[in-house]
């Protein structure tokens, strides 16, 4: 008898039932320090210590916790010699934020923040 299909369950995610992948990415970015993680290794890698002083010194306990979850989503990679860096899937999420960092500069001309 053939074993059946294997079915993903979809994981918990804070704010919502239905556990969507869309709900789950914007859990995992809207934790404390996430964004600015992936934002700062838009331009290449950077060690643990220099992530932590372009992220302006945050915990070194938080910055571990966000780096290990977003190693475990597969957007960041601990490379041996050069520190922590996106992965083509994080590049893939980096390049999906440009539209939004082009209408923020607009905005932020626009407006008195």
């Amino acid at each position: 008898m053939p074993k059946p299909a294997a079915t993903t369950k979809p994981r918990a995610v804070r704010g919502s039932r239905t556990g969507r992948p869309i709900m789950a990415l914007l859990d995992l970015l809207g934790r404390r320090w996430t964004l600015r993680i992936v934002w700062e290794l838009r331009d290449g890698p950077l060690t643990s210590r220099a992530l932590r002083t372009a992220c302006d010194d945050a915990s070194p306990t938080v910055m571990q916790a966000r780096l290990s979850e977003l190693r475990e989503a597969g957007l960041v990679e601990l490379l041996t010699s050069d520190g922590y860096s996106l992965t083509p899937l994080g590049r893939e999420l980096m390049a999906s934020f440009q539209p939004l960092h082009h209408f923020a500069e607009r905005w932020s001309r626009r407006t008195a923040i």
